[in-house]
This record gives C-alpha cells, sequence and structure tokens, in this order.
C-alpha cells in the first residue's frame, strides 16, 4: 500500500527521468549511429600468428584520422572495423595500416559495404519493429484481461502497459545517446535494436504478472476499494518480481564483464532496461490504473 498511497512521488520520479532521457536525445543529437543504419564499410581481419592488444590496433587504425571509426575484437585471433565508406585505395591503405605495411600477417576475412539506401531502409525496419511489438502488446494486455472491465476497462490495462513501455525505452535510450556522445565505441546499431525490443518483452512481463494478480483479486472481491485491491497485489508480487529481475541482471552483468568486446554495449543496454522496467511495473503502471480508476470515479460524479 505505501506504493499506491504514495503514487504522485513515483509519477514525478518517473516524469523527470523521461524528461531527462528526451533532453539527453535532444542535446547530443546527432546521434552516433552504427554503418547498419547510415551506410558505411564493415571490415574483418584475422591474425593467424597471434592478435595485437586492441589498444594498439585501434592506434594503427586511428593514425588513418576517419572520424566515426569503430574497432572490436570478434573471435580468438581477428578484429573488425566498421568505418565511412572506403574506395579501393582507401581500403587498400587500411589493409598496410592493420599489417604493419605487409610486415605482418594478416587474413582479410570479410569487406561489406553497406550503401545509405540499405541503411536507411533497415532504420525504417527497425523503427517498426518497435511499432509492431508494442501494438501488439497492448491488443493481447486488452484481449486477456477482457474478463475484467470494473471499475476499468480492460483497455486501460492496455494502455497503462505502453505508457510503462515507452518509458521503458525512452529511459535507456537517453542513457545510451548520452553515453555514445562521449564514446564512440556505443554506437546505436542492430544489437541496440535488439537490446531494445527484449526490454520491451521483459517489462511486459512484469507489468502482466501484477495485473494478473489484480484480475484475480478483483474476481475474488476480496477488498471493496480498487486502490486496496490493487495495492495488495503489488504487494503480493513485489518480491517476485525483484527477485527475477536480480537474477536476470546476475547474468547480463556477468555477460558484460566476462563477455566480448562486442556484447558489452547490449549488455549494458539490457542492465539499464531491465532495472528501469522493473521500476516501471511496481511504481509506475499499477500506481497509474488506480489513478485512472480515480479520475473516472471523480468524473461520473
Amino acid at each position: 500500500m505505501f506504493i499506491i498511497k504514495n503514487r504522485n512521488f513515483f509519477f514525478i520520479l518517473s516524469g523527470l527521468m523521461t524528461l531527462a532521457a528526451i533532453g539527453s536525445m535532444i542535446a547530443f543529437r546527432p546521434w552516433n549511429v552504427g554503418i547498419e543504419f547510415k551506410g558505411g564499410t564493415l571490415f574483418e581481419v584475422g591474425y593467424p600468428n597471434g592478435r595485437p592488444s586492441i589498444e594498439a590496433f585501434k592506434a594503427k587504425v586511428d593514425s588513418l584520422n576517419w572520424v566515426g571509426t569503430l574497432s572490436q575484437e570478434t573471435g580468438t585471433d581477428g578484429f573488425i572495423v566498421r568505418t565511412k565508406a572506403l574506395s579501393e585505395p582507401e581500403r587498400q591503405q587500411l589493409v598496410s595500416t592493420v599489417s604493419d605495411s605487409g610486415q605482418t600477417k594478416i587474413e582479410e576475412r570479410r569487406f561489406t559495404a553497406i550503401g545509405p539506401t540499405i541503411g536507411a531502409e533497415l532504420k525504417s525496419k527497425a523503427g517498426w519493429a518497435v511499432l509492431l511489438v508494442i501494438v501488439a502488446i497492448v491488443l493481447y494486455v486488452a484481449f486477456a484481461f477482457r474478463g475484467v472491465s470494473h471499475p476499468v476497462s480492460s483497455w486501460v490495462y492496455g494502455f497503462v502497459a505502453i505508457i510503462a513501455l515507452v518509458h521503458d525505452v525512452l529511459i535507456p535510450t537517453g542513457v545510451y545517446v548520452a553515453l555514445g556522445k562521449f564514446n564512440i565505441d556505443m554506437q546505436i546499431d542492430v544489437l541496440f535494436i535488439t537490446a531494445i525490443l527484449t526490454i520491451l518483452g521483459f517489462s511486459v512481463h512484469d507489468t502482466i504478472v501484477v495485473f494478473d494478480r489484480t484480475r484475480e483479486n478483483l474476481k475474488l472481491r476480496t477488498w471493496k476499494e480498487f486502490e486496496t485491491t490493487v495495492g495488495h497485489s503489488v504487494s503480493q508480487t513485489f518480491t517476485r518480481s525483484i527477485n527475477t529481475s536480480l537474477t536476470v541482471l546476475l547474468v547480463i552483468l556477468t555477460l558484460y564483464f566476462v563477455g566480448g568486446a562486442t556484447t558489452k554495449n547490449f549488455a549494458l543496454t539490457l542492465a539499464v532496461g531491465i532495472s528501469v522496467g522493473t521500476y516501471s511495473s511496481i511504481f509506475l503502471a499499477s500506481p497509474l490504473l488506480v489513478a485512472i480508476e480515480e479520475y473516472q470515479r471523480k468524473k461520473k460524479k
């Protein structure tokens, strides 16, 4: 009941975090976008006799002075370079640089050019993917709670879930954009979109668990007031939600600290998103249900 009775505090806190995230996305434009969305070149090179350190490799690539170039380790003996669109002379210059002018044996494993048209298409598809997932979640929630239409409509549950999802997407995106402004390695790429879609699924799952307990308590009519019913439902699922999230976070943090360089940003985005999603399912979604029910009741009077 503490959460429900102090819902205005949590509404203000959520609002401030969301505004900060939106401010970050506006202030740090243009975003640090990967070549998948803006076009460019992906170059993979292997060192069969043992690769140099990532710091030494980055120093070689950085000597070319190509703005926005990203270098990452891959496998046990290779590196991936993401950079601007390269001409054939520039490709040869890159090969010469990473092979120390031919003195170090390398294997050119992949050289892929992504044009701006393909990048724009991928960006559009990523946006549609996120939008369609959100719409599908709303429809599912409204259908799943069709048997509970009093004192709030089943569509209200879907509407509240959408607010929570938007909240859960904006905050990790704002954090990631801010970090990407100061760290070239943190680019908005396909892995970032994958992390956002994963966050959407986890967040709505956690929210539905609380809503489902509310639905059961409404059918049992244990408490007359809707506010009391929702408050007890949150209390009954609080420990379960926290324990589930902590378990997932433990795995993600292990991936961040122990996993490869290519999954670090993915794991970081998931960690932030799941933390925010757990917060919203407990401190935002259910209190919003109560606020809407209270507003409808006052409007009828």
